[in-house]
């Protein structure tokens, strides 16, 4: 029977908390083995901490406890609102558990040149420039580097940036994930040889993101990772096996639990039996995270 690892999620966000009884419930009829949990502002860093004291990893040869590692990071959403002590704010919190990861970090062109002017998630956030984003990105990264800790990559619109960015700070020797990742394959190519993993969304299951799919089919099979990025990024509804009730901000919520429609998905997409995409990905997320 498969096990499942989510990548990239957000277990600790507020659209998540009136039904967390049911959301773990679930998870643990899947199973869910381990679960990355992002923060994304310093007013989060806390809650992902609280997550990670209360489902540790205590066997990770064995075990079926559903674990949460820890992910801490200043996303490019949340630059523009960052305090004066961020930067020793992240390192005590990174400090705090030998298994946390920098997360979720990254460059937004999107939020700056596409975003909607409504947009309720952008709603009383200074959007921060391209060139601010990056001095916070960069700080980040060199953090993780230090430390050697997985680092958890944010990019829309801004590839070309991001590729320089990380020809000039090395990242961490164990390497970094491109969540979502959206880029082509040429700058796939360019990016794992730079220690990239890429985590594979269910959102992209629906018929726009041909493309996506594309490039998941051609990536080397060692680099590949899955997520769900929970409560967001909601897979076609046809797709969806767990299901949550109402809206936020307009938004379907993501159930997290949908992984294992994600892994079935993109074992569709490559071609092969889940079992054997599942087996592989445990290898790669171990070898990331763990």
């Amino acid at each position: 029977m498969a096990v499942y690892f989510d990548a990239h999620n957000h277990l600790q966000d507020a659209w998540l908390q009136p039904v967390r009884t049911q959301v773990w419930k679930d998870l643990g009829t899947i199973p869910l083995r381990a679960a990355v949990v992002n923060g994304t502002a310093e007013s989060d860093w806390g809650h992902v901490a609280t997550l990670a004291e209360a489902n540790e990893w205590s066997d990770p040869a064995g075990s079926m406890r559903f674990a949460v590692v820890p992910s801490y990071g200043l996303h490019p959403w949340q630059v523009g609102n960052r305090s004066a002590e961020w930067q020793k704010a992240l390192r005590e919190r990174v400090h705090g558990n030998v298994r946390a990861g920098i997360g979720e970090i990254g460059l937004d062109r999107w939020m700056l040149d596409r975003a909607p002017p409504g947009d309720p998630r952008l709603g009383g956030l200074r959007r921060a420039l391209l060139e601010e984003q990056l001095e916070v990105f960069t700080w980040q990264l060199e953090l993780a580097t230090e430390l050697n800790r997985p680092a958890t990559i944010h990019c829309i619109d801004a590839w070309g940036a991001l590729a320089q960015a990380l020809r000039d700070t090395p990242p961490p020797r164990r390497g970094f994930l491109l969540h979502a990742y959206g880029g082509s394959i040429e700058m796939a190519r360019e990016f794992a040889a730079l220690g990239a993993y890429f985590s594979f969304n269910g959102y992209f299951l629906g018929d726009p993101q041909r493309a996506k799919r594309n490039v998941f089919q051609q990536l080397p099979a060692d680099r590949i990772l899955v997520e769900t990025d929970a409560p967001a990024m909601p897979l076609p509804e046809a797709r969806r096996k767990f299901t949550l009730p109402g809206l936020a901000e307009g938004n379907v919520i993501n159930h997290p639990a949908n992984i294992v429609a994600v892994y079935a998905g993109l074992a569709e997409v490559r071609g092969e039996p889940v079992e054997s995409l599942a087996v592989q990905i445990e290898e790669n997320f171990r070898r990331l995270f763990l």
